[in-house]
């Protein structure tokens, strides 16, 4: 896979944790970004000046550019890594021709709102691009963590394993290991539910309810996932492996979790517009719950973790009402 270029579409933390990975392993690496003042500071300072910061680069090693048809046209392998919600805007100078021949991975860890299509879904049926030249990057894995070089994992999905073989080899370094799997879809699923699910690991922490309930609620939550994953893509899968349940439960325990940490000043009394102020940050599971509920009027599975969530976000019903009810459900 040495003589295939990589190119990270994104700005944030998550993209900047995916180019110092690909760094350890790759000459050159091009980079995408909207800001041109970011462009030119990590050209002169060797770092992201928004985002993990502590992350120094080799600028000699990266290929900086606002121009996404440059980037998209130098690249033999596209990881995408912006929020969901922002997608279709960051693509629209983009056309299908420019994709022609490239092999594109999805670091999105939420629903394409305007099509309601899972990032693999939508790329196939927007895009053209044919299914064996889809893949996914999911964890369990925190981007402040990959830039502390802390011991951590990624699941690298793709119908074409041998497609996922390579981009993981060119992850892999001394502090991420990969495991590889051709659950494409039930792993992208898998990826979007667990941040609707740290959202009400973060309500609930905020509204005063202790571990003992976050053990209950995760341990639903995983039961949950399955549920909507199997009606989705009914495959053998094993939902207690890493890439479902690592990743599930590093979202709802963790600090470094924006989602958890959305839930919590929900949980504490704020107005989710309150919220996205104080974080200024995404929040994918804030996108994805609204656009899982309306996938799941199609395939009727019982959600009661991610309708508790819907009603507090979108349906404005009190959190500590929302928390009560839902905890005569779990089990």
């Amino acid at each position: 896979m040495s003589e295939n270029h990589f190119g990270v579409i994104g700005g944030g933390s998550w993209a900047t944790a995916i180019v110092k990975m690909l760094c350890s392993n790759q000459s050159k690496v091009s980079w995408w970004m909207r800001s041109e003042k970011s462009v030119q500071h990590i050209k002169e300072h060797r770092h992201n000046p928004k985002y993990i910061r502590s992350v120094e680069f080799n600028p000699d090693q990266l290929w900086l550019s606002t121009d996404i048809q440059e980037t998209v046209r130098k690249s033999d392998i596209l990881i995408l890594a912006i929020p969901s919600a922002f997608l279709q805007d960051v693509l629209l100078p983009i056309s299908k021709s420019d994709f022609q021949g490239k092999v594109i991975f999805s670091a999105i860890k939420g629903i394409i709102p305007e099509t309601n299509e899972i990032p693999a879904s939508y790329l196939s049926n927007s895009w053209g691009i044919p299914d064996n030249k889809i893949g996914m990057i999911s964890g369990p894995c925190h981007a402040e963590e990959v830039a502390m070089e802390r011991l951590s994992y990624l699941t690298i999905g793709c119908p074409d394993k041998s497609l996922a073989a390579a981009v993981a080899e060119a992850l892999s370094c001394r502090y991420i290991k990969t495991t590889v799997t051709d659950d494409l879809y039930g792993t992208e699923v898998g990826a979007i539910l667990k941040n609707v699910f740290a959202i009400a690991s973060g309500i609930c922490h905020g509204l005063g309810y202790g571990d003992n309930f976050q053990a209950v609620l995760l341990s639903n939550a995983i039961q949950e996932m399955e549920r909507f994953v199997d009606k989705i893509s009914p495959v053998h899968r094993d939902v207690k492996c890493s890439a479902y349940l690592g990743d599930l439960l590093v979202t709802g325990y963790s600090l470094h979790s924006r989602n958890r940490r959305f839930g919590n000043f929900i949980g504490r009394g704020y107005s989710v517009k309150a919220t996205m102020a104080e974080m200024r940050m995404v929040a994918e599971g804030y996108y994805a719950v609204k656009c899982v509920m309306d996938l799941n009027q199609k395939y009727k599975v019982n959600l009661p973790i991610t309708e508790a969530v819907f009603n507090v976000l979108y349906e404005d019903t009190p959190a500590i009402s929302e928390m009560r009810q839902l905890s005569e459900k779990l089990a």
